[in-house]
């Protein structure tokens, strides 16, 4: 039973380690995207994706209008 929690806890240990290695060298860290459940005004999107995001929310709200009767 100690033999796996060592290997689990390594192989936790190797997969954070392998994630931070952009962050490590200076690169931006993972950000989160907009339009995601409780993704507040914070949008880290361009403009295009913005009113991208923003046309699908209006199709889906449509769409959920037509299917409520």
């Amino acid at each position: 039973m100690g033999t796996l929690f060592l290997i689990s806890f390594a192989l936790i240990a190797v997969v954070f380690l392998i994630m931070s290695v952009g962050v490590i060298f200076g690169r931006n860290p993972i950000k989160g995207s907009c339009g995601g459940h409780g993704a507040g005004n914070e949008c880290v999107c361009s403009q295009a994706k913005q009113e991208a995001c923003e046309n699908r929310k209006r199709r889906l709200a449509a769409a959920e209008g037509h299917t409520e009767h």
